[in-house]
């Protein structure tokens, strides 16, 4: 009978961590969009642009007064009466230019009219508040100062409506006069411009244009600009100034020649609407219009949640330009440390009489845990059993395999190769398997899909002539450079990882010993309890704590091993996912090395925060180059973004060819690196976040077992059969199970099987607490796939 197939339910909606994601970028990319919008360069108001026809214009405009009313229908123009000048000002509120101005006019009881910007009262709702609390007049000036013209009919009624809002909220009263952008006089209105002003007036509001312009946003110099303000015989005027838009000292200035010499001659200062009243009572017309009429509530709430979005916008943006400078920081930093301890440490290594010490000839024991890795072990072991070194032995743990991977090892029946098999346990189980039953002090630990060149082990033990070496970490390549995503990790490999563990070495701070390719002494492993399984980068972990214990932990660059890099996209995510979320767990396990004293407290304050900047918080804030290099691009100067976006480029890739030159690998891949920044890092940005996600909320996280293509294929001719699923093959006789770590040997009834260890990870050393999310029991992730369940027998074959 045919067992039922499971068949997998598809999601009908998105998890919702995804939908929480998505949501979070929506506002995040609307926040932007709207910082963008309030935040739109304007030059001056007055640019020499030629006027347009003008036939459609009615003559009484074109010669008539500077306040146009086109509202319900009407078309008509007035002036103020004579020997009345309405000063107004143009751009404001600006919270250095528009106080300095308002103290001039209450200094010569005069008032004005301020035709504000409303992003600008969304920013300074204070000095706007101060125009009207003094007495003063506001008009609408738009909300970023466009040019009206070139704007659709539905953005021209927002931007007059969104200045209204932001006004009520700010004064708490109500407008009906507006001057655009870039207007003039009334002879200069073209057909263009005649429809705004009749569009405006369907909508409620008088135009304002002007009669003499004072020419303050040329900076001309104090004299000439009153020469400019000052109307012709007894005439009225209304005349233009800027109180915002850069440095206007000549305005302040200027204003205290003017109001009083105009004053002395007879003239009356007004706002806008009081010199309107005064005319239309001269011509016995009514009714009346109010100055600065209260603003409706529904306004007032509006206006609100316009300021609070156009202060969180600018508050994002702000945070961003912070950030990006953090980033240059950091990476400057990072470059020249690089620059100057590694490029030291490969001068060291390089000289001619450079020595580790005696030579290393202690026989050495190879351990290689092992779960499915059938495409790749057979090459693996071949590799590591015919090295250059005196004597090897190699250990396969098989932690558990169903594809045939303990079997394969087996039938090549090479000499100084044992298979141990045991019930999946996760690697740190079966690392520490492999360790108990290990002949030799010395221990070398391999990925199952890593290949060693044949001088590999002897160049990586060398450091054990020094006796304060307790740990080895090796060079580790790319293998499969074929394609595009494995090249890019060739990259990273030479630039984050190989040149990272120099200026690790120099400052005695080594963070990993790589699973691919490491050495340890025995006893140093016994001293820190082991491999540790209560992390997912156990290699992580368990080199924290050596560096703790006093332990000196190298680099050597000439023992290399060839591994094979995740060739999707997919499985390169989950590889990373893991790695980064697993250096954060050790991370916060041996946070209180930052104030221990001696060897532990030196690595937690400088191995830790070095880490904790360059590891994560450089990673993490990276992505704010790019996000302000797509803004730039769209809403800020092009040719600056482009400039500053290069430079970045240009300093990753001198670093990147330093790099490559020290570990003497061919620059033709960097020719890829530009590329990289468009695909490749955005990736590394999720898969940091969602570790960072991940760490934050204490969520669970399985170990992800890779698909390996395998470097080099098996040639056997003969199938190979699939063990059964617990990896126990009959007839296997069981080692020795007794209660210490590390095995004391003369405990060991059978020769054959050198062991005293039970098949467990120790506990860390120091010990730490497992209440944190982190560590609590059930949270402790198998380091194997699928997950086992603890250690189980050993058998041994």
């Amino acid at each position: 009978m045919t067992a039922p197939t499971k068949t997998r339910s598809r999601r009908l909606l998105p998890q919702p961590r995804i939908m929480l994601g998505a949501l979070m970028v929506l506002i995040f990319v609307g926040v932007l969009v709207v910082q963008a919008y309030v935040n739109a360069e304007f030059a001056g108001d007055h640019v020499e642009t030629e006027v347009g026809e003008q036939s459609g214009v009615p003559g009484e405009i074109r010669s008539g007064g500077p306040i146009i009313n086109t509202t319900g229908g009407q078309v008509s123009s007035n002036r103020l009466p004579a020997r009345t000048i309405a000063l107004t000002f143009d751009d404001g509120p600006d919270p250095t230019w528009t106080p300095k101005v308002l103290r001039v006019l209450k200094e010569y009881g005069a008032h004005g009219t301020f035709f504000v910007v409303g992003s600008e009262v969304a920013r300074h709702p204070d000095v706007a508040r101060s125009i009207t609390d003094a007495g003063h007049e506001v008009g609408l000036h738009t909300f970023t100062h466009p040019n009206m013209q070139r704007l659709a009919p539905w953005r021209r009624k927002l931007e007059l409506s969104q200045t209204q809002v932001a006004v009520a909220r700010a004064t708490g009263v109500h407008t009906n006069l507006v001057r655009f952008p870039y207007s003039s006089k009334p002879a200069a209105i073209d057909d263009d411009n005649w429809r705004l002003i009749r569009d405006a007036g369907e909508l409620g509001y008088l135009v304002v244009v002007n009669d003499l312009d004072s020419n303050d946003w040329r900076k001309p110099g104090v004299e000439r600009i009153v020469t400019s303000a000052v109307p012709a015989a007894d005439a009225s005027a209304v005349v233009l100034f800027h109180d915002a838009g850069g440095d206007r000292s000549q305005t302040v200035e200027a204003l205290r020649s003017f109001i009083p010499m105009m004053q002395a001659r007879g003239y009356r200062f007004t706002t806008v609407t009081e010199g309107l009243n005064l005319g239309l009572r001269e011509q016995s017309a009514a009714p009346q219009l109010p100055v600065n009429p209260p603003a409706p509530s529904a306004d007032r709430w509006r206006g609100s949640a316009l300021l609070w979005t156009v202060r969180l916008a600018d508050a994002l943006v702000y945070a961003l330009a912070g950030l990006f400078l953090v980033v240059g920081v950091l990476t400057i930093v990072r470059t020249v440390l690089l620059l100057l301890l590694a490029t030291r440490h490969a001068r060291q290594r390089r000289r001619p009489d450079w020595s580790w010490g005696p030579p290393v000839t202690e026989p050495v024991s190879i351990i290689v845990p092992a779960y499915n890795e059938k495409e790749g072990i057979e090459a693996a072991v071949r590799s590591l059993a015919g090295g250059d070194y005196p004597e090897i032995e190699v250990v396969v743990v098989d932690d558990g395999s169903t594809d045939g991977t303990a079997a394969l090892v087996e039938r090549m029946r090479l000499p100084n190769v044992r298979v141990i098999r045991v019930p999946n346990g996760g690697k740190a189980n079966a690392l520490n398997t492999g360790i108990a039953l290990a002949r030799h002090d010395l221990i070398v630990t391999v990925d199952g899909d890593t290949i060693f060149e044949r001088d590999s082990i002897r160049m990586l033990v060398q450091p054990f002539a020094s006796p304060a070496v307790g740990a080895v970490a090796g060079n580790v390549k790319v293998g499969n450079r074929k394609s595009l995503v494995a090249l890019w990790q060739h990259i990273e490999y030479v630039i984050g990882f190989n040149l990272d563990r120099r200026l690790y070495e120099v400052l005695n701070c080594m963070p990993t010993v790589p699973g691919a390719i490491g050495a340890f002494r025995r006893v140093a492993l016994a001293e820190v309890g082991g491999i540790s399984d209560e992390t997912l980068a156990e290699d992580t972990d368990v080199t924290m704590a050596l560096c703790r214990a006093g332990w000196r932990v190298v680099y050597e660059e000439r023992a290399r091993a060839w591994t094979e890099a995740p060739a999707t996209l997919e499985q390169l995510y989950r590889q990373r996912y893991r790695w980064s979320y697993g250096t954060m767990q050790a991370m916060w396990k041996h946070r209180r090395a930052l104030t221990d004293s001696g060897d532990s407290g030196r690595f937690g304050r400088v191995g830790l925060p070095f880490l904790a900047l360059f590891g994560v918080a450089l990673p993490l804030l990276a992505p704010v180059v790019d996000v302000l290099l797509v803004y730039g691009l769209v809403f800020w100067e092009r040719s600056d973004t482009v400039i500053a976006w290069t430079g970045m480029l240009a300093l990753q890739l001198f670093t990147a060819a330093v790099a490559f030159r020290i570990d003497r690998e061919a620059m033709g891949p960097l020719w890829r690196l530009p590329l990289q920044q468009f695909a490749y890092r955005q990736l590394m940005y999720l898969v940091l976040i969602q570790s960072v996600t991940t760490a934050l909320t204490g969520a669970r996280l399985r170990w992800h077992k890779l698909h390996r293509a395998g470097l080099v294929r098996s040639t056997a001719d003969d199938p190979v059969t699939a063990v059964p699923a617990t990896g126990v093959l009959p007839a296997q006789p069981l080692a020795p199970v007794v209660d210490t770590w590390p095995p004391v040997r003369d405990q060991v009834p059978m020769p054959r099987h050198p062991a005293s260890g039970r098949a467990t990870a120790r506990p860390p050393v120091p010990s730490q607490s497992t209440r944190h999310p982190f560590f609590a029991p059930h949270d402790s992730p198998s380091a194997g796939s699928p997950p086992g369940g603890g250690s189980g027998p050993v058998h041994t074959g």
